[in-house]
């Protein structure tokens, strides 16, 4: 496992507010963390409704070891706060999802989502500013035509760089439960949304119509055992997608087969050791993440306890297992007392599909070498790291004598989780959304 150091952090604050590292406002707190295609943007959403993008710095002869700082590069709220006055319910603006479009020209286009409404965002920067209308005035005032004399040929002047962040299309009234994903399509003409039991597709350039291509929902609601917890279309493959449940399976759809995928192409599930039935399981059991590796050989799911991969090909059973906090095992009571057991961790692929990386309690997160078994934990914090600085490895001890770099699973914090995270697409750059701090920590060889 090659080591990871400390890069930068970054901490969001609320205009004209100072917060501490322990009291945070809750629209600070970072909901989603994800990379664009070439890994030179960094965008995140958090519960305020604001999507923060990060830019990479260009590397110079003058300071060379600054290349991979990422510095902010555009702000603007993606989402606002709304009521559904039919369901007489509050629409949080809390951004569920990310995820960017491959870069055509040169502007960038992001899709931001909160439980109800799709956005599509287009970055663009501007330098330059048309000069010398005709029937306006410098200001933007219109002039009077009986003043207009002359014909003017207006011309663009250089101006200070600006970044404008524009809403290009909203796809709305499609969801009657929260969206818990979207998935671009590899044709990169339409993509997906789904929520609690439905999953839709959409053309980009159609805000007014979706095709419903799952339908999980009984015709008596008290019938329902299961909801759809994730999707993700297949990378290269663009009739197949994959989405997990609640109830520990995962379904791969094949568009080809009907345009209605309740009838699935595979169908993932590993049976249960009954010596290890509990109140919990089910609850645990539960896959909060799905992830096709980069090849699409792959799928990656995180349930409460264990990350898996599965082979597509293999359908009774997961090739690889990791144990992501096993020593929580003798605490889910506890977990389930004060809600934490339904707290839903992500899990991403390294951009050569040989590493895993996923989160846990007390700001640790934890990283799997699918090659040497080999496996690290590491914490994202203040009080811990300096910047440039060597991350160490933690250790939790579950019982008897405490070593002095160990720290006891009784003394866990709950309140501090790694629920996002994200892995640049070709390099060893991680990001790591810790409450309302971001952390991005780059290999020490780079």
């Amino acid at each position: 496992m090659k080591c990871f150091s400390r890069y930068l952090p970054y901490i969001f604050r609320p205009p004209g507010a100072l917060l501490s590292a322990s009291c945070h406002a809750e629209a600070d707190i970072i909901s989603t963390v994800e990379f664009n295609h070439t890994g030179e943007l960094l965008a995140t959403g958090d519960k305020g409704g604001r999507v923060v993008i990060f830019q990479r710095e260009q590397e110079s002869k003058n300071q060379p070891h600054r290349r991979g700082e990422y510095n902010v590069y555009s702000t603007f709220q993606s989402h606002e706060p709304e009521f559904d006055y039919l369901k007489s319910l509050e629409i949080e603006e809390k951004i569920n999802k990310i995820r960017w479009l491959p870069q055509q020209n040169a502007a960038y286009f992001l899709l931001s989502t909160n439980d109800k409404t799709v956005k599509l965002w287009k970055v663009s920067e501007r330098d330059k500013r048309p000069e010398g209308y005709n029937l306006k005035d410098e200001d933007g005032r219109l002039r009077d035509p009986s003043m207009i004399t002359m014909l003017r040929v207006p011309v663009l002047r250089p101006m200070d760089l600006m970044v404008e962040a524009t809403p290009r299309r909203v796809f709305a009234n499609a969801h009657t439960y929260h969206i818990n994903s979207i998935s671009v399509n590899s044709d990169y003409e339409t993509y997906m949304s789904a929520d609690d039991l439905r999953i839709n597709l959409w053309n980009f350039e159609i805000t007014n119509q979706s095709f419903n291509i799952v339908d999980i929902k009984p015709a008596n609601m008290e019938e329902l055992t299961e909801v759809i917890t994730a999707a993700e279309f297949h990378p290269h493959h663009c009739n197949t997608f994959v989405y997990s449940s609640s109830k520990g399976t995962i379904r791969l759809c094949d568009m080809r087969t009907s345009a209605l995928c309740d009838r699935h192409a595979k169908f993932f599930e590993e049976p249960e050791d009954p010596s290890n039935r509990s109140f919990f399981s089910e609850i645990i059991s539960s896959i909060s993440d799905v992830k096709f590796s980069h090849s699409g050989r792959y799928i990656m799911t995180r349930d409460y306890l264990t990350v898996k991969v599965w082979d597509l090909n293999m359908e009774n059973r997961p090739i690889e297992t990791y144990q992501v906090h096993d020593y929580l095992r003798s605490k889910l009571c506890s977990l389930y007392e004060n809600d934490c057991i339904f707290d839903k961790f992500e899990c991403v692929w390294n951009g050569s599909d040989s590493v895993i990386m996923t989160g846990s309690y007390n700001n640790f997160f934890r990283m799997f070498d699918r090659n040497t078994k080999r496996d690290v934990t590491l914490e994202a914090s203040r009080e811990n790291s300096k910047p440039r600085a060597i991350l160490k490895p933690r250790k939790v001890c579950v019982g008897g004598k405490r070593r002095k770099d160990e720290i006891s699973v009784d003394s866990l914090d709950f309140s501090k989780k790694i629920l996002h995270t994200a892995w640049h697409p070709s390099e060893n750059i991680i990001a790591v959304a810790a409450t309302n701090n971001l952390y991005i920590f780059q290999d020490k060889v780079n």
